[in-house]
């Protein structure tokens, strides 16, 4: 396992990630364009990345350092990217993370998918904080974080390096009192 339920927005499932998904992951994860969006998600992306995700996810989700969840299209089940949260308990704060497969960016998946994990983090695990990073070019992302009502809290600049190129960082949070229909401060 690597989530603890099913999540169910209008048009998505978030799921468990499963063995049989992995050819899916390698095919939708594996284009240039995911991984210039993310920090570590390599490109080529092989059926032994996609391998090692998954076994590590499994492994952070029992330890209780994460939760990962497949997004996929309702009715039948389609996979069409992930997301999760990346657990610090001894801050009671999580790292959101997300991606969608490029034929389905611009209609909505992320932000929905996004406000299902945030609102599970808030109501379900009793977080304090959620938090994210995005690329500051990704101005896409950015605007997902936003419309799930996450604020802009700063930018790191040439914070990180990828494919030999120095990024500047965004960085977005939201308090479990900003989120409608948490309870702060509610012991864990």
């Amino acid at each position: 396992m690597t989530a603890p339920c099913e999540l169910r927005t209008a048009r998505l499932l978030l799921r468990s990630h499963e063995d049989e998904d992995l050819p899916a992951i390698v095919r939708m994860a594996g284009v240039r364009e995911i991984a210039a969006t993310t920090l570590n998600i390599p490109h080529p992306y092989t059926m032994e990345d996609a391998r090692k995700f998954l076994a590590e996810s499994r492994v952070d989700f029992s330890a209780g350092r994460a939760v990962s969840f497949a997004i996929c299209r309702l009715p039948r089940g389609e996979l069409r990217g992930g997301a999760g949260l990346a657990i610090s308990d001894a801050h009671q704060r999580a790292e959101l993370g997300y991606w969608i497969a490029v034929p389905f960016w611009g209609i909505g998946y992320a932000t929905e998918a996004a406000r299902a994990v945030v609102e599970y983090g808030f109501v379900k695990m009793g977080l304090h904080k959620i938090h994210a990073h995005v690329f500051a070019e990704n101005t896409a992302s950015s605007r997902v974080l936003e419309k799930i009502g996450m604020r802009r809290e700063g930018r790191l600049r040439d914070h990180f390096q990828k494919w030999n190129r120095f990024i500047d960082v965004d960085n977005f949070g939201m308090t479990a009192e900003e989120f409608p229909g948490s309870e702060p401060n509610r012991p864990r």
